[in-house]
């Protein structure tokens, strides 16, 4: 399996690449007042608005920093009602990629309910890597800011 890496303050983290979109630059987001913490904003991709969700914030309660390798990963992201959607991610250091089998990442021993997108870890060269399933991602409250909307549309 491949796995995009990118980083959370020190730490190294992986996204599947089989649901990456595409990877683009950090690119002008149109913020949204009173928005959940997380929800950076919204973003022009391919001429549909598309949610953008900043992981930094989300999991470390501070924004992304505005750096080069800073990116927005367009992801697939199936939600509660089963409709695909594209779901925008800012990681920082998005740059890097790892090739390793799923059975290579193992439990952390560590039970997280605050972030239950983090999965299981594996360890390179580099050190320690915990995969974030983006199916699990948003919260409850956060998939519906999100995707209520777009529900009732017709």
């Amino acid at each position: 399996m491949l796995f995009l890496v990118f980083r959370l303050g020190q730490d190294r983290y992986a996204l599947d690449a089989a649901q990456v979109v595409e990877v683009v630059p950090l690119v002008n987001i149109k913020r949204l007042p009173h928005a959940p913490p997380g929800l950076a904003g919204l973003m022009d991709y391919r001429g549909e608005p598309v949610p953008v969700i900043d992981l930094s914030e989300l999991a470390l309660r501070q924004s992304a920093q505005h750096r080069m390798s800073t990116r927005i990963v367009v992801t697939r992201y199936t939600g509660g009602n089963g409709h695909a959607h594209v779901l925008g991610l800012i990681a920082e250091n998005a740059t890097g990629t790892l090739r390793c089998e799923a059975a290579d990442f193992v439990t952390s021993g560590v039970r997280n309910d605050g972030a239950p997108y983090l999965g299981p870890i594996c360890t390179d060269e580099s050190g320690i890597v915990q995969w974030v399933d983006v199916q699990r991602l948003l919260s409850p409250e956060l998939r519906h800011a999100i995707y209520a909307e777009q529900a009732a549309v017709p």
